[in-house]
Parts: structure tokens; sequence; C-alpha cells
């Protein structure tokens, strides 16, 4: 089973070489700009766009599937464009910040806490709720993918901290893999930027849910069987037998993981450091690749792994934020939203893995993976049908908005629920632990 991992890498790789040519059949190229619609003419269905790029305003047609009193003046958005017969024609427009309402104030507050608690507690930067999360609330895909690598370093530096002081962070190995997590970084970013300029924000919507979809039913369905039969185990620290394996590649130079507690050559961290990078610039998520190649190619156990992860998501993040912030994309007010709440949420979960065994950590991680997978599908047949891949109509793509959110709201409620109930057994646990030897200490 833990061969399947290699296989993930490899067709990481391939998916983001080929999904560019995948879509290309379902929508004609476009160039998306960032600007502001300055006025609206619904007599000529055109509107006069003033990109950010340039001083220069266009006059662009509008497509017959947008409206003209639909068109927002003096709001910044993205347009996709399109040349028919020599002239430029807006095919979509996507707000590229969401507007602020209370409810959805209180719902980043507490998407934040949630995704906090999950990159404390299992190390992967919670991201894979939180994008999809944004996603949901209106924000396009690659702002979605932009804010949240930049809420992530700081939250990572905390969690990192936290870990550390419980002595779970190999430091060494999150260095090390963090340099290959940068060189991914580059490429993610530059893949992202392409598929949003030739297919516009609805092609990077569904670019994002389409690899979630794939990543999250593959690793997840993995790390939850690994969970339920390591759960049964008399000893479910065994090292895995491909992690043996690459411990007996002798290529310089070698290192000496003291915490992990593998020797091995630094190029076997070299493709899931890159992989890891590469993820999270393009959809936010690099822990897929992060923690389950520690665990079953390095051989780190789950809790060094999910702390390390931590660390690498630190390095990379820091750096993809400079890069997406370069490229307009970072929504600054959701950043700081669900930062303001995920610090406290990486504290909780960070302090709960002292009270949980290993298998815990793979089960809360496989189980919201697996829940969230099918809140991104059911989206994958809306983003088609406005690409013009398939046909759907109206009230089915309502039933699959909804389902989509709900499924998500589920993902999360599930999330805190294992936690916390983790958390509780385990304080409670601790608690008579702590009695039981002050009573034989006194006897």
């Amino acid at each position: 089973m833990k061969k399947w991992i290699v296989s993930i890498l490899a067709v990481i790789f391939v998916m983001m070489a080929l999904a560019p040519a995948a879509f290309a059949e379902s929508a004609p190229p476009s160039n998306a700009k960032k600007g502001d619609f300055t006025s609206v003419d619904p007599a000529t269905h055109t509107a006069v766009f003033q990109p950010v790029d340039s001083d220069q305003p266009i006059t662009l047609k509008l497509a017959d599937s947008i409206k003209a009193e639909d068109v927002q003046l003096n709001d910044r958005v993205l347009v996709s464009m399109s040349d028919v017969n020599g002239e430029q024609v807006a095919s979509e427009i996507s707000t590229m910040f969401i507007g602020l309402t209370l409810d959805k104030l209180i719902a980043l507050l507490l998407v934040g806490l949630v995704g906090g608690l999950l990159s404390g507690f299992i190390g992967s930067g919670g991201a894979f709720v939180l994008t999809p999360s944004m996603m949901a609330l209106g924000a396009p895909g690659a702002v979605a993918v932009a804010s949240n690598m930049c809420h992530k370093f700081p939250k990572a530096m905390v969690g990192t901290y936290k870990r550390f002081k419980y002595g779970q962070v190999d430091v060494k190995l999150g260095l090390v893999m963090g340099v290959s997590s940068i060189v991914g970084v580059e490429l993610g970013i530059r893949v992202q930027e392409k598929i949003l300029d030739t297919w516009g924000s609805t092609g990077s919507d569904l670019y994002v849910s389409f690899v979630f979809v794939i990543i999250l039913v593959v690793v997840g369905a993995i790390i939850l069987r690994d969970a339920l039969t390591g759960s049964k185990t008399v000893n479910a620290d065994v090292m895995p037998k491909l992690a043996l394996a690459m411990q007996k590649i002798k290529i310089p130079p070698m290192m000496n993981f003291k915490k992990a507690g593998v020797v091995l050559s630094a190029w076997v961290t070299v493709p899931i450091g890159f992989a890891t990078g590469l993820l999270a610039a393009t959809i936010a998520v690099g822990g897929f690749i992060g923690v389950p190649g520690m665990i079953y190619v390095v051989g780190a156990s789950a809790m060094v792994a999910s702390a390390t992860e931590l660390l690498i998501a630190f390095v990379m993040g820091m750096w993809g934020s400079v890069e997406w912030a370069l490229a307009g994309l970072i929504d600054i007010r959701m950043t700081l939203l669900i930062l303001a709440t995920s610090l406290i949420g990486v504290q909780l979960g960070a302090l709960g893995t002292t009270y949980v065994k290993d298998h815990t950590i793979k089960l809360v991680m496989a189980s919201v993976m697996l829940i969230v997978a099918v809140s991104r599908g059911v989206k994958v047949p809306v983003y088609l049908s406005k690409l013009g891949a398939i046909d759907i109509n109206t009230g089915t793509a309502d039933i699959l908005n909804a389902l989509s959110f709900w499924t998500l709201i589920a993902a999360l409620a599930a999330a805190g629920f294992i936690i916390a109930s983790a958390m509780i057994k385990g304080i409670a646990r601790a608690k008579v632990e702590e009695k039981e030897a002050a009573i034989a200490e006194g006897a």
C-alpha cells in the first residue's frame, strides 16, 4: 500500500502538465486582466474597462451571457477577454474581492478557527478546508489560493513554535524539504497564472477543484485504511517497507534526521518537498503530500511528520506570499480575518496532539479529506457547464451548489468534533493517570 505514495507523486506531475491541455477543448483561449469598469452602455451592450496595468481604457463587447445591468462599476474585477472576429469580448467577469457582509465575516472567522485546529493537529495547514470555504463564499479560485498561502506562513510559524516546544519538529528535515518546496512553489504559481490567463476564473476554479478531488480521494483513502488497520495492531509505529527501502539508497549527501530517527540521502526528500510546494502554490495545499511522504517515504512518525510539515509550510508560505502579492491576487481582508482565529485554533490543535495517538491524527486527516472531496467533486459539473463542455440546467446547478456548500459545512463540523472529542478524552485520561501516579507515589 505504501508504494502508492510514489505513484501519487508521479500522477501529480503528469496532472500539472496535462491539465491545461485537458481544458483546451472546453473553452476558447482568453486573456484575463484585472481592473475596473468605469461605464456601461446597455444599448450597444458594451462597457469601458480600465486595466490596472495600463493607463489606456478598453471598450469591451459584453458576451450574451453577461447582462449590462449586472456589471458593477468601480469595483475590482477579473475579466476574461476573448478575440471574436477582431473584437475584444468580455466572456467572463469575476469579482476579485468578495463583499464582507456580517454573515460572511462570521463565517470566515469560524472557518479560520477550524482550519487552525486542523493545522495544529495534523500539520497540513488546514488549507484543504480553507480554500474551498473561501471559494464557497464567492472568492475566485486563484484569489482563494493566494490569500490562503498568505495567511498560512504566520500561522505555520506559531504552530511550528508550539510543536517545537513539545519536541516534535525535525528542524533539519523541515529546512531541507523547504528548499525543494520553493522550487515547486515557483512552478505551481506559473501553472496557476497560465490557467487563469487562458481559461479565466472558471477554468481556475475547475482546476483547483479537479486537483482537490484526485488528491483527496487517493491520499484520504490510503490514510484512512492505514489509520483503521494501525489502530487495531499492537505496534502501529513499525517503519514502512518503502521507507526502509529508501534508507538503503546511499547517494551523498547522507543526512541524519535525529528527531525523525532516520539516516538517508537528502535526495530522497527532494521529490516530496517539490511536490509539496507545487500543490501549495496551485491549490494552497501541500500537506497532502508532505505529511504522507514523510511518514511512508522518509519513515518519520505521524507526530513528527505533522509537526515538521508546519515548518515547511512556513518556508514555502512566506516565499509564495511575496510572489502572489506581486501578482495582485491576495485579498488581505480574508487573510487577516482567517488568521485572527486560526492562530487560536492552531495552538489548541497542537495541544491536542499531546493527548492522542498517531492513528487518531491519521483518522482525522482522512475523514476530513474524503468529505471535502465530495464537496469539491459535485462542483466540477457546474464549472464544466460554464466552460461549455457539458450542458446542465439551472435547477441542477443550484442543487449541486447547495450540496457542495452543506457537504463542506459537514467537513468543518466533523473536523471540530473529532479533534474536540479526542482532546477531551485525552485530557481526561491524562488526569486519571496523574491521579493514579500520585496515589502510587503516596503509597
